[in-house]
């Protein structure tokens, strides 16, 4: 079992601020431990992280311990950064909707007690982070923008290119989170059974968002207008035919590949 790792230099012994791939100095003797190296004296595997080192192992050089070591170079530390700001932006995201659903939601009809709030597949994208967020009385795909995008009013419409389609988001923003874009994937969740069943389909969303097949699925654009310029024409009798389909792009069953039914 490893304890956690403290160590000398700029970080202060922050372990969330270096990367599996930090190379490290020993302070008293200069001897460097490489990650990509290992330590054959102790018989560490090359790829072993220096967080991940044995809490006895000391220098190979002068048997100093881990805590007099200094960060040389870390390769990996723009993305040691970038994960540790996605956890915390994706984190708040999912406490303030843990909020409202404890302030507003919780004796709502419409909301399926088998799920709770949850993020799912977060991953970068445009200078911030895209993802799904579960609730129990939504399915969001949810774009975190960049802290320094200048933010639009609330419920202002924004469309979002991806290589499956266009997608309409709406901004909102949110005490914790801040601004956010988020576009509606299912609403109620009465037909999920379970947080695994919402999951993988969260899941499945974020790998069928950019696949470029599905794209020509998506593609009725002529199809919708006709339908709403059919919508706004006056009857020239009593309406007794059917009412024109809902031709609106279904994305949730396109992107879940039906799983959601």
């Amino acid at each position: 079992m490893n304890a956690p790792t403290g160590f000398e230099g700029s970080y202060l012994g922050a372990s969330d601020k270096i990367s599996a791939r930090a190379i490290m100095e020993c302070k008293i003797c200069w001897t460097p431990y490489d990650p990509a190296e290992g330590d054959d004296t102790r018989q560490v595997l090359p790829g072993t992280a220096f967080l991940d080192l044995p809490a006895d192992w000391t220098c190979p050089g002068c048997s100093a311990p881990k805590a007099q070591f200094l960060v040389r170079e870390d390769p990996g530390a723009a993305d040691a950064f970038v994960r540790a700001e996605m956890a915390r932006r994706v984190g708040a995201l999912e406490a303030d909707f843990r909020e409202v659903f404890n302030a507003k939601m919780r004796d709502v009809p419409m909301v399926n007690h088998a799920l709770h709030v949850e993020a799912v597949g977060f991953q970068p994208h445009e200078g911030g982070f895209l993802g799904v967020l579960v609730a129990p009385w939504f399915m969001n795909l949810v774009f975190l923008p960049p802290e320094t995008r200048p933010a639009l009013a609330a419920t202002a419409k924004e469309t979002i290119a991806f290589p499956s389609g266009d997608y309409e988001f709406l901004h909102n923003s949110r005490e914790l989170t801040g601004p956010y874009l988020a576009c509606s994937l299912f609403s109620p969740m009465a037909d999920f059974t379970s947080q695994l069943q919402a999951v993988q389909v969260a899941s499945a969303v974020m790998v069928e968002l950019w696949k470029a097949e599905n794209k020509g699925e998506t593609d009725r654009a002529a199809e919708i207008r006709a339908a709403r310029e059919a919508e706004l024409t006056p009857p020239e009798e009593a309406p007794e035919e059917p009412p024109i389909p809902d031709l609106t792009p279904n994305r949730r069953k396109l992107i879940t590949g039906g799983m959601g039914g």
